[in-house]
């Protein structure tokens, strides 16, 4: 994920580096600095001590979501998944390679990576998933912000297209309405909460057919005018209130008095979640009323 840039930090000390923390107002540490470089490492040495797992929680949901789009589809037409805030193509990834976050994690901090520059990691990379990809993949392509996380995902071969756009500053570009025409499943494990309606609207838009959202969102974030956009292209929005996920545990304790008085504002419990050190999300999965009926959401839950 990219975050945007915050206002009023102030310095804090993360991993044994320097981090701008936000005030108080707006709550939760930034990581602006790792998530476009020109290769996932710095994104995977900062994150792996926190242990942040969404893309891990996103792994089997997305890819039970995405066998109940395929069907109908003709073979062998691969369905359309667009990734937003894809990042380095950490759930492409995921989605169409033998590989689990784990695996992620010790690949990019491995002595071997660290040893390489960006354009010996991105050849070794490209062997690394060609060797680990599964059947019948999904096209994948990515939206972010972050222009060197992009490059670095088309690149190794996780995206077959990226867009460097901020669709919450600017329209998309024609090449990337052309790419949104074909989505039929949309994914966001991270950077909900910088997003409106100002992204969701033109992709929707442009759709051809009936889409899939589904993104994993804070419980200190309101989805409300998210969901009220995608309502209005016809898609009902479910939200799996029973199963919160963790994303990373706090960078201090001012973070966490942050998140359990955010999600405490918006009505719900934090005990047993915000208040045992992590942040949580929820999932939000919006869909045509009739897919609603066929595929319920417990089935596309991870098993208990």
């Amino acid at each position: 994920m990219s975050g945007v840039r915050n206002r009023g930090h102030e310095s804090i000390a993360v991993d044994g580096q320097q981090r701008s923390k936000t005030s108080a107002s707006e709550g939760m540490t930034p990581f602006d600095d790792i998530y476009d470089q020109p290769d996932p490492r710095a994104y995977f040495q900062a994150l792996g001590p926190l242990e942040y797992q969404t893309p891990h929680h996103g792994q089997s949901i997305f890819r039970r979501a995405l066998a109940a789009r395929s069907r109908g589809v003709r073979a062998p037409e691969p369905v359309t998944v667009m990734d937003i805030c894809c990042s380095y193509g950490i759930n492409a990834a995921l989605l169409n390679h033998e590989v689990t976050l784990d695996d992620l994690y010790a690949h990019y901090t491995s002595p071997q990576a660290t040893a390489l520059t960006t354009a010996e990691l991105i050849e070794w990379d490209r062997g690394y998933y060609a060797a680990r990809r599964r059947d019948n993949p999904a096209r994948v392509i990515g939206l972010d912000m972050a222009a060197n996380a992009i490059s670095y995902a088309c690149e190794v071969g996780l995206i077959e297209a990226g867009f460097a756009e901020n669709l919450e500053a600017a329209p998309p570009s024609q090449p990337l309405r052309r790419a949104a025409r074909h989505a039929r499943l949309i994914t966001i494990t991270g950077g909900s909460s910088f997003l409106s309606p100002r992204t969701f609207q033109p992709i929707l838009a442009c759709a051809q057919d009936p889409v899939w959202v589904a993104a994993f969102v804070l419980r200190t974030t309101s989805y409300a005018p998210i969901a009220a956009c995608l309502e209005s292209f016809g898609l009902v929005t479910e939200k799996a209130t029973t199963h919160p996920f963790r994303q990373r545990r706090f960078t201090d304790k001012d973070e966490q008095q942050y998140a359990v008085q955010a999600v405490a504002a918006a009505g719900d419990d934090p005990y047993g979640t915000e208040s045992d050190g992590y942040f949580h999300t929820v999932l939000h999965l919006s869909r045509p009323p009739e897919d609603v009926t066929a595929f319920p959401l417990t089935d596309l839950m991870p098993n208990p």
